[in-house]
């Protein structure tokens, strides 16, 4: 059985506003509030990449959006953007999995794109914050 939810946690390159991905979202989705995952995020260039791990004591942030009903079309979508399924490049470059994200309300589960690949060569942007690190 597939697991359902209808909300998508994201922390990289979709907050960025000028980004069509980003705009696509904003479009088929509605902000529901800010989000934390536990794990390491990291500088991956372009990009960042996060690694879910519960025994480290950061965090990765960013903002958690309500799929709208077109939820399987708009998750395509964005796979498509991420490199995640099976008509992509294997291994996929992220993953999306259902993970806890924790908001200021409530723990909540989530979709969220993780990084696929090895991440030995890349910095952890300790703060947890793209957007901060990034200036975006």
């Amino acid at each position: 059985m597939i697991e359902k939810s209808n909300y998508l946690f994201v922390y990289g390159t979709l907050l960025d506003e000028s980004n069509e991905f980003a705009i696509y979202l904003k479009q088929n989705c509605n902000y529901f509030g800010k989000g934390k995952l536990k794990g390491r995020l990291y500088d991956l260039g372009e990009y960042p990449g996060a690694i879910p791990d519960e025994n480290y004591p950061g965090y990765v942030y960013g903002n958690v959006f309500e799929l709208k009903n077109t939820a399987q079309a708009f998750l395509k979508y964005i796979d498509d953007y991420e490199g995640f399924g099976e008509d992509q490049e294997q291994p996929n470059l992220f993953i999306r999995e259902m993970r806890d994200v924790e908001t200021d309300s409530r723990r909540m589960d989530c979709w969220v794109y993780l990084y696929n690949l090895s991440v030995e060569d890349f910095r952890v942007i300790e703060s947890g914050d793209y957007t901060g690190y990034k200036n975006l």
